[in-house]
């Protein structure tokens, strides 16, 4: 492995057999890089910071996770390519998808409407199913690990999902994750989340795709994950038929929000225009009731 003088990589640096061509972004836990294998392939390859790959704690759960997200398959997915978990720092190798994030597509272009966003709605439940099949819980799915393809969305970083963020980090002891999209039990037992955590934040983020607002926000994460674990989520803007779904799956009870399935099958009984042009037009607009007959109009 050559990473150059910075530790994480640099353009023109090594990892494993790829050529680091790009850096892609960086957060508190490691870079991401769009690298090239020998064949011409491109691939995003998430390296650790030298400080984590020193914890053998790190270590053993990055093990664990890169074993499990090799086990996920999907269209709705980048599936991994490569890695080495036991490298002097360990490395992952998914495949490169070209697109921009949610966050960057809703700063962008604006909230999604009609059928973009059920086209996103949609995407992320198959992609959520593909991920619990393989024995996985995301536990950080947000915006920023969303890519938006021309063919659909992407969840990316699904497993080691940590490795490489820059949407407000939070490590507390074993609390990581992404307050504003995170689920009451993350803030709660970290330890012991399900398939539920993941239902939760598909919410926020669909919240967030469809309002460019989150709903929950605090000045600090502590108020954050206050509101995400004991106040009602802040659902105005999102459209009328989709807020129904959406505030089932923030239930703070992980028992009582519904599975992927239902989820899906909810989805598909919407209307394919969600936006407020396909609502249907007030009582004040109908047409006049007829005067009665004999009686001047």
């Amino acid at each position: 492995m050559s990473l150059g003088a910075g530790g994480t990589g640099s353009t023109g640096g090594c990892v494993g057999d790829y050529t680091l061509v790009d850096e892609l972004g960086s957060g508190g836990m490691g870079v991401v890089h769009l690298g090239l294998s020998p064949s011409g392939r491109h691939v995003a390859i998430k390296v650790v910071h030298p400080q984590y790959a020193r914890d053998r704690e790190f270590r053993a759960r990055f093990r664990q996770e890169v074993a499990a997200a090799r086990r996920v398959s999907g269209a709705f997915t980048a599936p991994v390519v490569d890695a080495d978990p036991d490298a002097e720092q360990p490395w992952m190798a998914t495949l490169y998808v070209p697109g921009r994030t949610l966050t960057e597509a809703v700063a962008e272009d604006g909230p999604l409407t009609g059928r973009a966003l059920r086209t996103l709605a949609l995407g992320l439940v198959e992609a959520l199913r593909d991920i619990h099949r393989a024995g996985v819980v995301h536990r950080d799915l947000k915006p920023s690990n969303v890519l938006v393809a021309d063919d659909g969305p992407r969840v990316i970083d699904f497993g080691i999902s940590r490795a490489a963020d820059n949407e407000d980090l939070t490590v507390t002891g074993r609390l990581i994750g992404t307050p504003p999209f995170m689920s009451p039990e993350q803030f709660a037992a970290p330890r012991d989340v399900t398939a539920a955590s993941d239902v939760f934040s598909l919410g926020s983020v669909l919240a967030y795709a469809s309002t460019g607002n989150r709903p929950f926000e605090g000045g600090s994460p502590y108020l954050t994950g206050y509101r995400v674990m004991h106040e009602a989520p802040v659902l105005d803007g999102v459209p009328e038929p989709l807020r129904a779904v959406v505030a089932r799956c923030l239930d703070k009870d992980p028992a009582a929000r519904p599975p992927l399935d239902e989820v899906q099958a909810m989805l598909l009984a919407l209307p394919e225009r969600t936006d407020a042009a396909a609502r249907p037009a007030p009582v004040s607009a109908a047409a006049p009731t007829p005067a009665p007959s004999g009686t001047a109009p």
